[in-house]
């Protein structure tokens, strides 16, 4: 009779295994959660009451988000020829910031990962939403343009791959170069200012360009007959051009 293999079951080999063991559980913990067990970390994040393993739990979650993210991104090549910017995962730290700051379920938090697109106007706008609707079935949109957020002006979609959320923002290189003053403002005096706090007179800077903005793009909608006019489409190119230098200040 054959002899079964020798094997070494010194502390090594245990201290593998059990490492192994770990791993397995870790993936499937990440691939079998439930949304009430997600929601329930949420919880625990949102109170201030999580434990190291649930700061562990949030990083996993996070960055199971890649598959789904690349996913959306192949489709929006496809669909716009158009390369996106953006993250396939948001920072832990922003995440629990988003949870104490809204009410909002870890579960069916909307931009753990996303993209961007930029476009030169609002027609150009509407025709990469229209496309990207056609592509990503069931996609929702968030139309900010009519209903800022605190002067933050844009379209999202929200597309679903692989169970997971991705949002996708649509915005025109004015409505861009608005957000990205506002972070610059936020970043060097008060975060609360993307939120419709901070100090005041920068919140009435901001809430300004905005209505200016709006105003301009609402003479570029395709219900407008003609183009334009020499002075105001001047005046925009004034406008463009202060916002890139404060954004490059």
């Amino acid at each position: 009779m054959l002899s079964p293999p020798a094997t070494n079951r010194g502390p090594k080999s245990f201290g593998n295994l059990k490492h192994i063991v770990k791993a397995a559980k870790m993936f499937i913990g990440v691939t079998s959660t439930s949304k009430t067990q997600i929601d329930q970390l949420g919880d625990r994040l949102r109170k201030g009451e999580a434990s190291d393993e649930d700061v562990r739990l949030l990083e996993d979650y996070r960055l199971s988000f890649a598959e789904a993210y690349e996913e959306v991104i192949a489709s929006i090549q496809r669909a716009v020829q158009l390369e996106p910017t953006g993250r396939p995962a948001k920072l832990t730290s922003s995440i629990i910031a988003k949870l104490r700051r809204e009410k909002t379920r870890l579960s069916r938090m909307q931009d753990i990962a996303g993209c961007r697109v930029v476009v030169r106007d609002v027609l150009a706008q509407d025709q990469v939403i229209e496309r990207l609707r056609g592509e990503l079935a069931g996609a929702k949109v968030i139309d900010r343009r009519k209903k800022p957020s605190n002067g933050y002006r844009a379209v999202h979609l929200i597309a679903t791959a692989r169970n997971k959320l991705i949002e996708i923002q649509v915005r025109t290189e004015l409505q861009h170069l608005w957000a990205q003053l506002s972070e610059k403002l936020a970043d060097a005096g008060d975060p609360a200012i993307k939120y419709g706090g901070g100090d005041f007179k920068v919140r009435q800077l901001l809430s300004g360009l905005s209505d200016i903005i709006a105003g301009f793009e609402e003479l570029e909608s395709p219900s407008v007959p003609v183009g334009l006019p020499a002075e105001v489409d001047q005046l925009k190119r004034n406008i463009r051009q202060m916002l890139e230098d404060a954004v490059r200040f």
